[in-house]
């Protein structure tokens, strides 16, 4: 990597854009966030983004998002809306600021991607050119913000997509594990698991997503312009390998899992936009979908892995569960 190369993050405050933000201080990179109260930002931050510099800005005000990328060579688009609120209001806009700022400064766009793209009708091990046929409209938000990416390279800029699992991990926030498999600050009385019998699930330990993020970054300059890598991260072949590895971290190896009461979701969900977001995502749950690696550890040489009994015993500390 260049030396003295900055990267401004939106969405520091939250998992992935935190995490990311984390791995590219560890790997030299200078760093700017924007935040609504950037005061409050880094004092929740911490140590773990000690040298950040904060700016004052939302995500939603293209003014906000090119003065804090003035001067950087990258920025990271980690902001998301919470839960399932607000997409089809935010998403677009915010990824609309991303450009703008981007084709001013020359920076090179970076996207955590997802698995929200696809359908039901997605093949069992995902290529970075699979068709995306989304069944859900957070998942055809997910399409059309990757497509004006696109476009954008097409005019000359230069984007990174690296499409992960589902997230877990001592930063992660809302997500399957936190909110669906375990309750954070509770003994662990039973794990609640959305999938079927026997079908595998693709999660990404959050600090390995980021370090193969910065890794990526390390050779800004040897990505395609619109570069795209699927991480594998860890593959649960039959739906057993997490909830077996939570239950051992807790050294109850016995500990009883329950089916998710999908048919409550759909009845709840017609009066909870984030129960009925989580309820359409359910084909995910019920088809194997494994992300091909091999381009990405073609570019790399391997990709970054935290063992599993680590990564989930890491994650069930910080959410205190015992």
């Amino acid at each position: 990597m260049k030396q003295g190369k900055t990267a401004l993050v939106l969405g520091a405050t939250g998992g992935i854009g935190g995490e990311t933000a984390a791995a590219l201080l560890r790997h030299g990179w200078k760093l700017v966030a924007m935040a609504r109260d950037p005061e409050r930002a880094a004092a929740a931050s911490g140590e773990r983004l000690r040298g950040v510099a904060w700016t004052r800005g939302d995500a939603m005000v293209a003014a906000d998002v090119l003065r804090a990328a003035h001067g950087v060579d990258v920025i990271v688009h980690a902001v998301n809306p919470p839960a399932y609120r607000g997409w089809g209001e935010l998403v677009l806009p915010m990824i609309l600021n991303t450009i703008a700022a981007a084709e001013a400064t020359g920076a090179r766009i970076v996207l955590p991607g997802t698995v929200y793209n696809y359908g039901a009708d997605v093949p069992a091990d995902v290529a970075e050119d699979a068709p995306q046929h989304p069944a859900t409209e957070k998942g055809r938000l997910r399409v059309e913000l990757e497509q004006r990416l696109a476009r954008a390279v097409d005019r000359g800029g230069r984007v990174l997509i690296v499409r992960f699992g589902d997230f877990f991990g001592p930063h992660s926030g809302n997500n399957w594990f936190s909110q669906g498999l375990v309750t954070p600050g509770r003994r662990l009385a039973s794990i609640t698991y959305p999938g079927g019998r026997g079908v595998g699930h693709s999660w990404t330990y959050l600090p390995d997503a980021a370090e193969t993020i910065a890794r990526l970054l390390d050779h800004e300059e040897d990505l395609e312009p619109f570069a795209r890598f699927h991480a594998e991260g860890v593959w649960d072949a039959d739906g057993t390998a997490m909830v077996d590895a939570i239950a051992r971290a807790v050294g109850r190896p016995e500990t009883r899992v329950k089916p998710l009461p999908w048919p409550l979701f759909a009845v709840l969900g017609l009066f909870n936009e984030t129960l009925r977001g989580l309820y359409g995502m359910r084909h995910l749950w019920r088809v194997p979908l494994r992300l091909d690696n091999r381009k990405l550890v073609a570019f790399l040489g391997e990709e970054p892995r935290t063992p599993l009994p680590v990564a989930v015993a890491d994650t069930l500390r910080a959410l205190e569960i015992d």
